[in-house]
């Protein structure tokens, strides 16, 4: 079957993930292979104090993205998208998405990136022994519950954004157990919330008098492969403003971002991991058991299938180096030279392999906002040298690259290094890791461990979702994920490893000793630059 006629034959499924800076779809077909992609850029608010997007910045970028898709597959295959095999959406993990019982929205949507739930995230672990970091939903939930915000008691839903927009879909209050985990623990031998956590949660709530338990506003979880409802009439409308998409269509669990990377990765399975580097940065390693204590810089959450998994979530990723580049295309064009963003991004990253492997004592932090890993819970975007330092422009490259691992680099050095967790094999995919073999080679250097790139890898977590929808409507009846993607998606795929060099690995080193030693200079500017 050709391209066009899996499109008029509805051999497909569409993936699209609502990310921090880009919404994107890309439209398959059931073996993976991309037919079209869709995009919308955005970018978050932060209004009065509380980094957000508004309903109707979300309701349009959803919009604009599935109108960016449709007009590819218009232009390319001269037809009209009026169906689609199966569906999913995916989106940024964590935050907070309230809503009463008539659908409203009555609070802010807060995202993963908010670090104003220090005392909520602090309480909660205490009480249930267990990590909370303070993006979780539950830590949200319970600020608001500390804070006594009068929306709390009118509560009826409180979610993700992909648990949001698929509700938008198909009126059903379901979630992936991947986002679920990044809203309150799940017992991965249910795969469900965790019960005897969740009555602990309503005890210590109880004495505020609302008329709900928190269970009663969580959506219900499912795993992958678990019909999770089809697209209504209302949906199809508010998806597609042109009203050529047919309701009907359906659709897998909604996900987020972390267990779409697992997907696209090919790291769904035990001893398997990935890194997925972009606005922010995580390294997500599946185990076979639980950790053998709580570390407040790792977060337990699970694959879309239940596994559990160790995350260690950076929210600062590469926001910082972006600006940058953006600032030498600014100088760019002030001198009459014209160039594009990709060939931009891809000189510049290319000249940091000619730098120092330790930066040449060069010092970065990209803190937009708080850093949970580091216990910092406000940003302050910062570049240092001393006047000893190799300043160079492949210095000053290398750095903003290796500072975008940074503070991942300090969850990944407790599980391989405390526990003792042993990785079979490590993926990188997202923005980081588009130019060849630069920041691929990055990571070998941070973890010493060879790194594969795919070559779909710049298609990034819309594929991953694509392909849990896919895997819905294309499974056998007892195939599991990880060999539904073993065996009928990467069989023939194509990608490549670098092995780490021993020099980078010292250099590596060397920086993340002075990124340390520096975080005091963080905390200094927070202190000094409150404006």
């Amino acid at each position: 079957m050709n391209r066009k006629e899996a499109i008029v034959n509805g051999k497909t499924a569409l993936g699209i993930e609502l990310g921090s800076t880009r919404i994107k779809g890309v439209l398959v077909d059931l073996k993976g292979n991309v037919l079209a992609v869709g995009i919308y850029d955005w970018e978050n608010s932060f209004v009065d104090n509380v980094w957000t997007y508004s309903l109707d910045e979300i309701h349009k970028g959803v919009r604009g993205c599935y109108s960016s898709l449709r007009e590819n597959v218009e232009e390319t295959y001269n037809m009209k998208l009026t169906t689609i095999g199966a569906l999913g959406i995916s989106a940024m993990m964590h935050g907070y998405m309230a809503l009463n019982k008539e659908g409203e929205q009555i609070a802010p949507f807060q995202t993963w990136r908010n670090t104003n739930t220090q005392q909520a995230a602090d309480e909660l672990t205490e009480l249930l022994e267990f990590n909370i970091p303070l993006r979780w939903t539950a830590a949200h939930l319970y600020q608001r519950i500390l804070d006594r915000e009068e929306h709390v008691k009118d509560l009826d839903f409180v979610s993700t954004l992909s648990a949001y927009i698929h509700l938008k879909l198909t009126g059903e209050r379901v979630i992936g157990v991947g986002d679920a985990a990044g809203m309150f623990p799940i017992d991965s031998e249910k795969n469900d919330y965790n019960a005897e956590m969740m009555n602990k949660f309503n005890t210590l709530i109880k004495p505020y008098g609302y008329s709900w338990n928190v269970e009663d506003l969580f959506p219900k979880v499912l795993v992958a492969g678990e019909n999770a409802g089809t697209l209504t009439k209302e949906g199809a409308a508010f998806l597609d403003e042109s009203g050529q998409l047919q309701p009907g269509i359906p659709l897998c669990a909604p996900e987020g971002d972390a267990g779409t990377g697992m997907v696209a990765t090919n790291s769904v399975a035990p001893g398997t991991g990935n890194v997925s580097a972009g606005t922010s940065t995580f390294a997500m390693i599946v185990l076979e058991k639980q950790l053998s204590k709580v570390y407040r810089e790792i977060d337990m959450v699970t694959t879309p299938t239940g596994f559990p998994c160790a995350m260690s979530h950076a929210n600062n990723g590469t926001s910082d180096l972006n600006a940058w580049v953006s600032l030498f295309g600014e100088f760019a064009e002030m001198m009459g030279i014209k160039t594009d963003q990709g060939e931009l991004f891809g000189k510049l990253y290319t000249k940091a392999l000619e730098g120092d492997t330790d930066c040449g004592g060069l010092l970065a932090y990209g803190y937009y906002s708080g850093e949970n890993i580091t216990m910092i819970n406000e940003g302050r975007l910062a570049f240092l040298r001393t006047a000893e330092s190799r300043f160079s422009l492949a210095n000053f490259m290398k750095v903003h690259l290796y500072t975008s691992l940074g503070a991942v680099k300090l969850g990944l050095d407790i599980l391989m290094e405390d526990e003792k967790v042993k990785v079979e094999r490590i993926t990188g995919h997202g923005g980081f890791f588009k130019t060849k073999g630069v920041g691929q080679r990055y990571l070998a250097a941070a973890v010493n461990a060879p790194v594969t790139v795919m070559d779909t890898a710049s298609e990034g977590g819309a594929w991953g979702i694509a392909l849990l929808a896919a895997f819905l409507v294309a499974k056998n009846s007892d195939e599991k994920l990880e060999e539904y993607l073993e065996n009928r998606i990467f069989k023939e795929l194509s990608g490549e490893t670098i092995a780490p060099y021993e020099a980078d690995v010292k250099g590596f080193h060397t920086f993340m000793e002075h990124y340390k030693s520096g975080l005091v200079i963080e905390e200094s500017a927070i202190e000094a630059m409150d404006w």
